[in-house]
């Protein structure tokens, strides 16, 4: 894990560095701004954030309540979708995704079957997994895995 982070540092500070200079409405995160699921968005990182640790504002309740089991009941599967690592200045769990078109609560599930609650968002492109979602699914941050996208 010390060599994921050494690798994802130059990202970090790059982002921190760009954080400092954005509007802030570049990097609301759905806790500000009305998501879809409130309890698992998090705050912008601090400026100069450089660990994963730091960048990572999610609190432990919100970890608790974004790896809850999954409730079956009403979800769907989307499909499945190789993912890259998100922007660290946009806080909380959520997948960007072009799997849908609007925002919807979802969850993710790796290859090992570890299940992640998540805001899914609309996207283009490659799909990108934010920082919490990567670390409560205990991916390492340079890895493309593909996870299974469910919607509820």
């Amino acid at each position: 894990m010390a060599h994921a982070t050494l690798a994802f540092l130059p990202a970090a500070l790059i982002v921190a560095a760009c954080a400092g200079t954005a509007p802030t409405a570049a990097i609301r995160s759905p806790a500000q701004g009305g998501g879809v699921r409130p309890d698992l968005a998090a705050l912008p990182p601090p400026a100069g954030a450089t660990s994963a640790e730091a960048l990572d504002t999610t609190t432990e309740a919100q970890r608790r309540a974004a790896l809850a089991a999954p409730d079956p009941a009403g979800e769907r599967a989307l499909g499945s979708a190789t993912v890259s690592l998100g922007s660290p200045a946009e806080g909380g769990f959520w997948l960007r995704t072009v799997l849908v078109e609007a925002p919807a609560s979802g969850r993710i599930e790796t290859a090992d079957g570890t299940s992640v609650q998540v805001e899914l968002r609309p996207g283009q492109g490659a799909a990108q997994l934010s920082l919490a979602a990567f670390r409560a699914a205990g991916l390492e941050l340079t890895a493309l895995p593909v996870v299974q996208v469910f919607t509820n």
